[in-house]
């Protein structure tokens, strides 16, 4: 079992930045990969970001290519999203995920959310 709280929401300006941090406990934390997903009103559930239990390699969506750094901290069990040059869409609630494949079973664990918002 992991438990997942997240941490650094708020309201930004357009093109300001904001750091989420996801502070795991209860498991081994490099076991898991780690996941940022967004979840903006009327619309589904988004994968931001990932960074493999390794901590090496990661991936992006799209939309926040070059603007968003995902990053991992093993010692402080943390996983952080360094978000850059924020617009108005990226306004939603952003929840940090823990995943771990392990013989053949998915084990998902999700924090309770931050919330992001974006406007002048």
């Amino acid at each position: 079992q992991v438990q997942l709280v997240e941490s650094g929401g708020g309201l930004v300006q357009p093109g300001g930045s904001l750091r989420l941090s996801c502070t795991a406990s209860g498991s081994t934390f490099s076991n898991y990969a780690m996941s940022w997903y967004r979840q903006i009103p009327g619309n589904k559930c988004e994968l931001v970001a990932t960074i493999a239990s390794s901590g090496g390699s990661t991936n992006y969506a799209g939309s926040i290519q070059g603007r968003f750094l995902i990053s991992g901290d093993n010692a402080k069990n943390t996983v952080y999203l360094q978000m850059n040059n924020l617009k108005p869409e990226d306004t939603a609630v952003y929840y940090c995920n823990a995943r771990r494949i392990l013989l053949g079973n998915t084990f998902n664990y999700w924090g309770q959310g931050t919330q992001v918002t974006v406007s002048s």
